[in-house]
């Protein structure tokens, strides 16, 4: 990966909102022991408005983690325990009669929440599964014919596990084009594990760490939108363009970057240039956030995608950026 010499630029412009994302991080942190760099990336995604998939084993932490988000954020949260027999009304919500009233009552679904969590969302049907397409895409969904509209912060964290496949259903490639970045968390050092055990100590059940609100929706909400305003320059949108056809281009990759997927990658990188305190991307910025905006739209060996995320990155020439 080449660096820029935007690298020695400073990174200590003012920003009103650091001291919120300073709280973020640090709740985060603390639900998430020894993974900080997992901790930043799902930052650059919860302000870049897109949705995260987990690809990583049970037990590290992803239920944990997407409570203190709701937690911090001052949302609510709810969970979705994905399986075959799930039916799309168990997500959205459905039409329920009422015998005293004589009509219809809507019966929200979890999907009206802050924060979800579509825990192995691979064991949902397909029918299910697109359930999610309207509410990830557009923050709303439709029940018999009625447009019902979702939190303006809703969040989505699905989770899928890469070992067992046994009476799963692999997402299709429109399911995955909505999210913005797949992630694996991994397990923590010893260090790490060390002070969990001696948190568990004395307790019965596993410490769900105490994660005071930070912000509340609204709030995420207008550090969003200050977001989305971070600038990139025509040299940068270039160098990000010439990256998204060198995906459709290569030959290991089945489908390349859509124009959706483009737009996505972009908002990631002006998050990740916020979250270090600058009002501008640079080249690194799109360079360090490629390889979880890519991983999650490489079908096939993800053992391989690695190597093709450089192999992209070491295709196009990194502008001159001071």
């Amino acid at each position: 990966m080449h660096r820029t010499e935007s690298t020695l630029a400073s990174d200590s412009s003012a920003c009103p909102h650091q001291p919120a994302i300073d709280g973020l991080r640090k709740a985060l942190n603390q639900a998430l022991i020894g993974k900080s760099d997992v901790v930043e990336l799902v930052l650059a995604c919860l302000l870049a408005r897109g949705h995260l998939l987990f690809d990583d084993l049970p037990g590290l932490g992803k239920t944990t983690l997407a409570k203190a988000i709701a937690q911090a954020v001052g949302g609510h949260f709810a969970r979705v325990q994905c399986t075959p027999d799930l039916l799309p009304t168990d997500v959205t919500g459905f039409n329920m009669f009422d015998q005293k009233t004589r009509e219809f009552e809507f019966r929200r679904g979890p999907v009206f929440s802050d924060v979800l969590l579509a825990d192995e969302i691979n064991r949902a049907t397909p029918r299910t599964q697109s359930a999610l397409f309207e509410a990830m895409a557009e923050r709303q969904v439709t029940i018999d014919g009625e447009t019902y509209p979702l939190s303006n912060s809703f969040f989505v964290i699905a989770t899928q596990n890469p070992v067992e496949s046994h009476g799963a259903y692999p997402l299709p490639e429109a399911q995955l084009d909505r999210f913005a970045m797949k992630l694996r968390i991994g397990y923590p050092d010893r260090r790490s594990e060390l002070q969990m055990l001696a948190a568990n100590v004395g307790n019965s059940e596993r410490v769900q760490p105490a994660c005071e609100a930070v912000l509340c929706p609204r709030q995420l909400c207008r550090l969003q939108e200050h977001v989305a305003k971070v600038s990139l320059s025509e040299p940068v949108q270039e160098y990000l363009v010439d990256l998204g056809r060198v995906t459709r281009e290569h030959k290991e990759i089945k489908l390349g970057l859509s124009p959706r997927g483009l737009i996505l990658w972009q908002r990631v990188a002006q998050a990740q240039a916020h979250l270090r305190g600058r009002d501008f991307v640079t080249p690194d910025d799109i360079q360090d956030v490629a390889r979880p905006v890519l991983e999650v739209r490489l079908t096939g060996d993800f053992d391989a995608a690695p190597r093709i995320v450089e192999e992209i990155l070491g295709a196009v020439s990194v502008p001159v950026f001071r």
